[in-house]
C-alpha cells in the first residue's frame, strides 16, 4: 500500500496516512481533493468497489469528516480516503457519478448529518426519517436524545417501567426466583 500512498503524493497533497493493516490504509485529503482521490483510486490503482460512505461528527473541532472506503477486489485491499469538511457550512462535491451507490449514502448523509451534496440526485428527499420530522439532524452529536425521546413519548397512563437486567435474570433463571 506504500506504493499507492507515494503515486497519490505526486497527484496531490495527503495530510496525514494510517496503515491500519497490511490490506487497510486511510489517506487524509483536503476537501478539494476528496473526488479527485477517489477518483484517481478508482481508474487508476483498481479500487473499483465502493463500500461505504460514512460520516463523523468532530463536534468539538467544529468539522465532520467523511470516509470514502474503497475496496480493490484483485488485490484484496482497503482504502480509505478521509475529507475533513466544515460543520456549519457542511457541503461536499458529489461523487455520486462514479458509483451509483453514492447517491443513497449521501442521502442519508443529508438527512442524518444535514451534510450537503449538491448535485446529488435526492438531496432532501426523506430516506429513513419521515416527511413530519422537524428536528436538527438526528446523528449529530449536538441532538438531544433524551430531550427529544421525552417531548415525544411522553409517558401513558397504566404503562410499567421495566428495568432491563432484572427482566433478563428472570428470564434466563427464572428459578432463581
Amino acid at each position: 500500500m506504500k506504493d499507492i500512498v507515494e503515486r497519490i503524493k505526486v497527484k496531490f497533497p495527503v495530510a496525514a496516512v494510517t496503515f491500519q493493516r497490511k490490506d487497510l490504509t486511510f489517506i487524509t485529503v483536503e476537501k478539494k481533493h476528496g473526488v479527485e482521490a477517489v477518483t484517481y483510486l478508482r481508474d487508476v490503482e483498481g479500487f473499483t468497489h465502493l463500500v461505504i460512505l460514512t460520516a463523523v461528527d468532530w463536534l468539538e473541532e467544529g468539522e465532520f469528516q467523511l470516509t470514502y472506503l474503497l475496496n480493490n477486489p484483485q488485490a484484496k485491499q482497503d482504502m480509505g480516503v478521509r475529507v475533513r469538511i466544515d460543520r456549519e457550512n457542511a457541503e461536499m462535491q458529489t461523487a455520486h457519478h462514479l458509483w451509483p451507490a453514492l447517491v443513497t449514502y449521501e442521502q442519508e448523509l443529508n438527512e442524518m448529518f444535514g451534510i450537503s451534496f449538491p448535485g446529488s440526485p435526492r438531496q432532501g428527499v426523506p430516506f429513513i426519517l419521515d416527511e413530519s420530522w422537524q428536528g436538527p439532524p438526528p446523528y449529530r452529536r449536538d441532538f438531544d436524545t433524551k430531550q427529544y425521546s421525552e417531548d415525544t413519548y411522553f409517558p401513558r397512563p397504566g404503562r410499567t417501567k421495566i428495568d432491563p437486567a432484572e427482566h433478563m435474570k428472570k428470564k434466563l433463571y427464572p428459578e432463581a426466583e
